[in-house]
């Protein structure tokens, strides 16, 4: 795979700043200071998200020695300051820098630009917003700037302007709490949330959401239950005898103070405040060990209760401007209890002020967001973005034929809709983007891939920025990596971070991540965010050793998103767990007592990857490779190239930055390697073992001998590989990381080798008992052994040279003409055929499939009118064939695995 990530040393130290002379810093230099400007006749400047940031850039100016004065204009400033104008972009003064500096900021809501420029004969940094949240980014974006340059001043010389604006109107980040062992802690820490909301403000997020009842999926055999049922913990409404039995009212009254805090944190910074509310249980059926149970409510007073205790916690606390409800059979109500709701939203109706209501998608019907919507409230929807995982960085085109809608599904109970007719919505968009449509879509991306290992790769998170936006949607809410850390009461002593060796844990769990928090919330605002603003955060923490390292976590972040989008036994996080993986069989699908959602026989083989519509089963394509016709999508043996190309570029970045960081290696650059190291392992694991899957696969369609020795020889490649990176990391990480009480959610990476242990040890009994059928060996071996070096072999993709400008908006109601042109090119195969594959933005139907039409080099199709008479926009991508066994997609992943792999074209408005 190709270096994407290779950066130059050179252009590193280029982009952050440190190879520049500075005219601005001198004359600032000289006079020793630097002057702040905030006129009080601009109404943005008296915000206390804009002064509270405003004293943010103080105090990183006055942490590097750099004098600070206050004025309201800048003729009061010292001759020799350097003066930081603050103000509102349409206010005189900003309109009068801005134009001679020729710059032209945008003036969409929370965008923000820095311009030098001249006034009052003094040098000016314009710092400037469309609003007071656009401005708090361009102050926030100075103190950053300031406080990781090795000289401070030079970081104020903003050579170009510096012109910023978001590409999602919501960009949050998702904390849960899980277990009081773990989670109190950081819930009464009244010093720990400045600092964090803090940062997330810095990089960019404009909201912070906090969930309570996210402990569990139903509410069966539950032992730590605190804040899953909320209300009781935080509030007692007048007329309600209700209480969480053991828990004193002083402390459920310090609950709700600390709640009022930490929303009121939040607003100070400019960020909105969602809390989440995911479950309406009381009663907890066959939980013994329950830490707490709930008295005083009934079936009848429950709704109401709901309603006034929701009524009284937003008053109570002004500042949270949104509500999360999980609304399907896991809240504890089950599904269609549509009375329920309707009272429950009463609540938030009471509050008398704008509050967003937002539903989790699954198992949502039209009814369902009737009754949302009746309150004439702001209304989002949150489908799960690649289920309960983290895939590759694009909206999937498809989702597993077990969610697919089936007529004969019929459920009753708690799950009547979302395990019934609205199954298709459990793990994705299903049908929700009809256009025009009274409702905004926010997408959640799951904590189920990557849960305890560092992640930071700016293409992906570009493109996850890009996707964020999918036919309108709002933007992305991100559960933060140790969400679900001492779920299912599973908490223990210790820390979240799950660290054995003392001296890698970090003050706060959230500092670990603080790369991944940058990447995120600068790509999530503006995928094309200069790369200078994760760089110089690199280049502090990792000084000469930054651009490899940079390289190195890339490479290693693509790997497990990577391998959760191509292989995928589970949706559901409390099952796969790929980054400590429970091992799936190979062979004996009796001994899968885990992976249930997964086709029949439960096996390696027949598991489907997340988008079936671009990545091949493993049993499908041995029998691909032993028809000889080859079909477009995306290869086991591609994905295990891939995962061996990305390890090995990132082993050799690290390589390359261990050697520059020098004998005494920070905190920082050890978490970072360490978990480089186990990626690596990871994707050197994976790829072995869908080599050995795809070696099994033939054996069992071929009955022959020699591909199930290499399909044994593939697994104990991949067993090496898994206790290669096994060994070390029990010396950084617990021998006990618990994100639930059953085994595969707990333990770690050397717990997992007896089941594979296992499984090799069945393909080998396998082999010592097999024979050729007679006559099998001349008829299938030299066949099967082409076949075997094909798999053992570097694998081949086509591409041709082409071009296509995808229409910009379809009319309803007529056909739509698709044009696809090939380039010549005598090194690379003509495609004989090219194949235009379709469907509506509607994840509940199939994609659909026309030959099209060629005139020399053009080919041309057309969806029919009355396929575009339709809610929906439309997708389509081509597949291209230049033989039997050469097929290939267009417009593909990319070369980063970074590209969205299909188009779209909107729908006309009808008049």
């Amino acid at each position: 795979m190709p270096d994407t990530f290779r950066i130059n040393r050179r252009d590193f130290l280029k982009r952050t700043g440190l190879a520049a002379g500075v005219s601005m810093a001198h004359s600032a230099s000289a006079a020793g200071g630097v002057s702040i400007i905030l006129s009080p006749d601009d109404p943005i400047n008296s915000k206390q998200p804009v002064t509270r940031a405003a004293k943010e850039l103080e105090r990183s100016l006055a942490a590097r020695g750099i004098g600070v004065h206050h004025h309201e204009r800048i003729d009061q400033a010292a001759a020799g300051d350097l003066c930081i104008v603050v103000a509102g972009a349409n206010r005189p003064l900003a309109l009068k820098i801005l134009a001679g500096a020729h710059a032209h900021p945008p003036a969409a809501p929370e965008a923000f630009a820095l311009v030098r420029g001249q006034s009052a004969a003094r040098s000016v940094l314009l710092a400037c917003g469309a609003d007071a949240r656009g401005l708090v980014y361009a102050l926030l974006e100075i103190a950053d700037r300031i406080h990781y340059a090795r000289q401070p001043l030079k970081a104020l010389d903003v050579r170009e302007p510096v012109e910023e604006k978001p590409a999602n109107p919501v960009r949050s980040v998702n904390r849960c709490f899980q277990s009081d062992v773990e989670d109190k802690p950081w819930y009464n820490d009244r010093a720990m949330w400045p600092a964090y909301l803090s940062m997330l403000a810095a990089q960019r997020f404009n909201r912070f959401s906090l969930t309570f009842g996210l402990g569990y999926d139903f509410p069966r055999h539950l032992r730590d239950v605190y804040f899953y049922f909320a209300y009781p913990f935080l509030v007692s409404p007048a007329g309600y005898n209700v209480r969480a039995v053991g828990l004193p009212d002083k402390e459920r009254d310090r609950n709700l103070a600390m709640l009022r805090f930490i929303s009121d944190e939040a607003a100070a910074r400019g960020l909105d405040f969602q809390l989440g509310l995911w479950t309406h249980a009381y009663q907890w059926a066959d939980s013994p060990n329950a830490n707490y149970t709930i008295e005083g409510l009934t079936p009848e007073n429950h709704p109401a209760y709901c309603r006034d205790a929701l009524a009284l916690l937003l008053e109570t606390c002004p500042s949270i401007n949104g509500v999360t409800f999980r609304v399907h059979g896991e809240s504890g109500i089950p599904e269609g209890s549509y009375s329920f709701w309707k009272t429950l939203f009463g609540g938030v109706v009471q509050a008398g002020r704008p509050i967003e209501i937002n539903l989790h998608a699954k198992g949502i019907d039209q009814p369902m967001i009737d009754v949302a919507l009746a309150t004439g409230l702001p209304i989002t929807i949150s489908p799960k973005y690649w289920a309960e995982h983290m895939g590759l960085p694009y909206q999937p085109a498809s989702i597993r034929e077990l969610e697919m809608p089936h007529q004969e599904k019929k459920v009753g109970g708690f799950f009547e809709l979302s395990s019934g007719s609205r199954s298709f919505m459990r793990y994705s968009y299903g049908d929700l983007f009809k256009e025009n449509r009274p409702y905004g879509i926010v997408f959640r991306i799951w904590p189920g891939t990557q849960r305890v290992l560092l992640w930071g790769n700016p293409a992906m998170a570009a493109a996850d920025g890009r996707a964020a936006g999918f036919c309108g949607s709002l933007g992305m809410d991100l559960f933060e990596p140790l969400s679900f850390k001492g779920r299912h009461g599973s908490g223990l002593p210790g820390g979240r971070c799950a660290y054995a060796d003392a001296s890698l844990k970090p003050a706060y769990d959230w500092e670990k991540f603080l790369y991944t928090y940058r990447v995120w919330g600068r790509k999530l605002y503006n995928p094309a965010a200069d790369p200078y603003g994760w760089q110089r955060f690199l280049r502090h923490e990792f000084q000469a050793a930054a651009p490899a390292t940079e390289n190195a976590l890339g490479h290693a972040s693509r790997i497990l998103r990577l391998v959760t989008t191509a292989h995928c036994p589970s949706a559901a996080n409390n099952n796969y767990w790929p980054e400590i993986y429970t091992n799936m069989p190979i062979v004996d699908a009796t001994k899968n007592h885990l992976y249930s959602d997964t086709p029949a026989p439960k096996v390696f083989g027949t598991v489907s990857s997340l988008d079936p519509e671009f990545f091949s089963r493993i049993n499908d394509f041995a029998g691909e490779l032993l028809s000889g016709q080859r079909g477009g999508k995306y290869s086991p043996l591609e994905v295990a190239q891939w995962l061996e190309d990305l390890s090995a570029t990132a082993a050799q970045h690290l390589a390359e930055a261990e050697s520059k960081s020098g004998n005494l290696k920070s905190v920082a650059f050890r978490r970072m390697a360490a978990d480089v190291k186990i990626q690596c392992g990871l994707g050197r694991f994976f790829a072995w073992k869908l080599r050995s899957g795809v070696l099994y696969a033939l054996y069992q369609q071929t009955d022959n001998i020699a591909a199930l020795r290499e399909a044994i020889r593939a697994y104990r490649r991949a067993r090496s590989s898994w206790t290669d990176f096994a060994g070390p990391a029990k010396g950084v990480y617990m021998a006990d990381i618990t994100y639930g009480i059953e085994s595969n959610l707990r333990g770690d990476w050397f717990d997992r080798l007896p089941q594979i242990d296992d499984d090799i040890a069945d393909m080998e009994k396998l082999a010592e008992q097999a024979e050729y059928p007679a006559g099998a060996r001349n008829r299938e071996g030299e066949r099967v052994s082409r076949v075997i070096g094909e798999v053992l072999a570097r694998p081949k993709r086509s591409s041709a040279p082409s071009r296509h400008s995808p229409p910009i908006l379809f009319q309803p109601g007529q056909p739509l003409e698709i044009n696809f042109e090939l380039e010549k090119s005598g090194s690379q195969p003509e495609p004989s055929t090219v194949v235009l594959k379709y469907r509506h933005v509607n994840q509940a139907e199939l994609f659909r499939s026309v030959e099209m039409k060629a005139a020399n080099n053009l080919f041309r199709a057309s969806i029919p009118g009355d396929y575009t008479e339709s809610p929906y926009s439309l997708q389509y991508y081509f597949e291209l064939r230049s033989g039997p066994t050469n097929a290939w997609l267009y417009p593909g992943l990319g070369a980063a695995l970074s590209d969205q792999p299909y188009f779209i074209v909107r729908r006309k408005s009808k008049p």
